[in-house]
């Protein structure tokens, strides 16, 4: 939000000249607060303004202002909209309309506000920037696009014109091209803060952390003030595990989530915090200030029943993904007599092999991911989808602003994000009793579906035959081997410094890591040679084709799961593949998957529920070839015949879950918990 010029404008000629001096006086006190930050202050004293000189245009304004740094958005939009009755001539108040606007998702209405600025001030390049991400978020890129080249032709060396244009890109998932652009920007601007961090950004979604960090190091040291560049440096740096000054920076993020400060993407707090207080408010300050409920298209009107439930999966991962490869006999095995199943895809169109699968496993597959996500939203309304499940949650391919819309009369949160979206506009979250206990369900916005089992699973995958030598691998010949393939941002210091502790009681022991790069090969050998570990007994295994990667787990003898964000799929596939997995459960979804997954498959001894605990089961099985066996034969014995990888059975579950949300919701009762016996 912009300030406004000084002085006001009064419609009413004949104001006392002392109350108009009073009233001044007071405004500028207001503004003077304003500037300050002090909002409340400031607030109060524009109101006393008011008071004197209710028509008082710029009081009124900057009273919106305040309400919307406050993510009172609605209240904003009331408020600049009657100071714009006053003064429509105020170019700076149409760009905060605009922006007000945007926030709450009225896409269109806020270009309109915008371009009724650039009217007034054609050289206002703040609001051309963000009419830009009003119509990108349109996914009107073509418009957003050409409005970027004409402002660069009228102002070909100005940093933010590249600036924008690099906004443009990453919006359109040009990330080599966004990286160029901020870096005309940033040649033009050195000092171009915002341009190194969206640059940080963009080289973030190359998987290219190290570049990303040093990015943000530079928007930093230009703008120490913010707070959540900081976070998101820190949340990088566990990308490559570089863990050197990782309690301080928890310890400050936990204080701002705490205190209810910069909203945090709450994703990365499911790896931080074994909290389910701390999960929750990390999602509602996300979802307050990042994608409220939005009122734009109106209310959702409710279906007659019908035979057939319509239920629709929305995803950007309609592709080679953790999320499709664990769903996608799901969407096959769905009961077509009673269930007609769609298929949003907003991702790009791979067109590799799951892509193909997934596009003959629905009754309508529909590729949207040009189409804004009102347009979206409408489209689910008019195909009179009964319930709209959300395979993303608040993760970075989420578009919860298809469901702050209102897709469907129900809204259901599923298996993409493992914990509360902390949105008041998704009903429910498929999850099991292992996940949430009895007395936990306070933890989560949602009401809960509880299964017997969370987490669906195709028995159909294929392991290959290849038998890999250790030398293959990079393994000794000979000793236990650990591993564990679950992504590095997943593991913590504390994670580590159990597992070598275990390494250090299991003499001759390796451990067989995934690395995203290089960058975490050397972090995590130099923090194993900080804890007396020989960095040689860290072996880093290289990306397979799925079949090959689901073999290369006969070749360990262990799996250790990380906290408290367990592995989930990543679990799946090494118990598919016959390979024990021991978790440590805590009190969050993220850090109770493991226990759920092993409670389906029928293997509770597994579980552990202290980190103690956790480490002296590892050591016991190691060192009791026996025990260990015995378990191995259970797993092959129970891998086809319990619930975590029958498919059909999960199906049937979920369908049951389904069929009681639509009664409640024909019934005109609000949702609630369910039970699936």
């Amino acid at each position: 939000m912009t300030a406004s010029p000084r002085g006001g404008i009064w419609t009413t000629s004949a104001i006392d000249s002392r109350v108009a001096a009073v009233a001044h006086a007071k405004y500028e006190q207001a503004l003077a607060l304003h500037h300050k930050g002090q909002l409340a202050q400031a607030q109060q004293t524009y109101l006393e303004v008011l008071r004197l000189v209710p028509e008082h245009a710029d009081a009124l304004h900057l009273l919106g202002v305040i309400a919307a740094q406050s993510g009172e958005f609605g209240k904003a939009v009331t408020l600049i909209s009657r100071s714009l009755e006053i003064n429509p001539g105020n170019a700076v108040a149409h760009a905060n309309l605009g922006n007000a606007l945007k926030d709450l998702g009225h896409y269109q209405a806020a270009v309109a506000s915008y371009d009724r600025a650039m009217a007034i001030k054609p050289d206002y390049a703040n609001a051309r920037s963000n009419r830009n991400l009003a119509l990108q978020a349109l996914r009107d890129l073509q418009a957003a696009g050409t409005a970027s080249v004409q402002a660069m032709s009228i102002q070909p060396d100005g940093a933010d014109v590249h600036f924008q244009r690099g906004v443009e890109l990453s919006a359109a998932g040009q990330f080599e091209a966004a990286i160029e652009s901020y870096g005309k920007a940033i040649a033009i601007r050195p000092d171009f803060a915002n341009a190194y961090f969206n640059r940080g950004n963009a080289l973030n979604e190359l998987q290219q952390r190290q570049g990303a960090i040093d990015n943000y190091e530079k928007a930093i040291a230009l703008n120490p003030a913010n707070d959540l560049w900081r976070y998101v440096k820190f949340a990088t740096s566990m990308f490559v595990c570089d863990w050197r000054d990782f309690q301080s920076q928890w310890s400050k993020l936990r204080d701002n989530i705490e205190r209810g400060g910069s909203a945090f993407f709450p994703f990365q707090v499911l790896s931080l915090a074994d909290s389910l207080a701390v999960q929750r408010k990390a999602a509602e300050r996300w979802i307050q200030q990042r994608c409220p409920s939005n009122d734009a298209i109106g209310p959702v009107t409710r279906h007659a029943k019908r035979d057939k439930i319509r239920v629709a999966y929305f995803s950007m991962d309609f592709c080679i993904h953790p999320v499709a490869i664990l769903t996608a006999a799901l969407f096959e095995t769905h009961d077509r007599d009673r269930f007609e199943v769609f298929a949003f895809s907003y991702g790009p169109n791979t067109k590799d092999e799951m892509r193909l699968r997934l596009e003959g496993a629905f009754d309508r597959f529909m590729d949207v991911q040009h189409l804004s996500d009102a347009e979206v939203a409408r489209m689910a309304r008019n195909l009179d989808v009964d319930i709209a499940v959300d395979l993303a949650g608040l993760t970075g391919t989420s578009r919860l602003g298809i469901f702050a819309l209102r897709a469907a009369p129900v809204q259901v949160s599923y298996i993409g994000y493992p914990g509360t979206t902390g949105a008041d506009y998704m009903d429910y979250l498929i999850a099991d009793r292992r996940l949430i206990p009895q007395g936990s369900e306070g933890g989560y916005a949602e009401k809960i579906a509880f299964l017997p089992s969370f987490q669906v699973n195709d028995s159909g995958r294929r392991i290959s035959q290849r038998q890999f030598t250790r030398e293959e691998l990079g393994l000794p010949p000979s000793g236990f081997v650990f591993c564990c393939f679950n992504k590095n941002y997943k593991l913590t210091p504390g994670t580590f410094d159990g597992w070598m502790n275990i390494l250090k009681q299991v003499e001759a022991s390796v451990l067989l890591l995934y690395a995203e790069s290089e960058p975490v090969v050397a972090n995590l050998r130099r923090e194993a040679a900080e804890r007396g570990v020989d960095a040689g007994r860290l072996v880093f295994g290289r990306h397979l084709p799925a079949p090959e990667y689901l073999a290369r787990y006969r070749c360990a003898d262990l799996f250790l799961d990380t906290f408290p964000f367990n592995a989930g799929a990543t679990a799946s596939d090494a118990l598919w593949s016959g390979l024990p997995v021991l978790t440590l459960a805590g009190e969050t979804f993220a850090s109770r998957m493991g226990a759920s997954l092993l409670t389906a498959i029928e293997l509770p001894e597994l579980i552990t529920a202290t980190q103690r605990d956790y480490e002296a089961l590892a050591v016991e099985l190691a060192m009791d070839p026996v025990r260990l066996t015995s378990i191995k034969a259970k797993l092959e014995r129970n891998r086809l015949s319990t619930r975590l990888f029958d498919t059909r059975r999960f199906a049937q579950d979920l369908e049951n879950a389904y069929s009681v949300m639509c009664e409640r919701q024909l019934a005109g009762l609000p949702p609630e918990h369910i039970l699936v016996a």
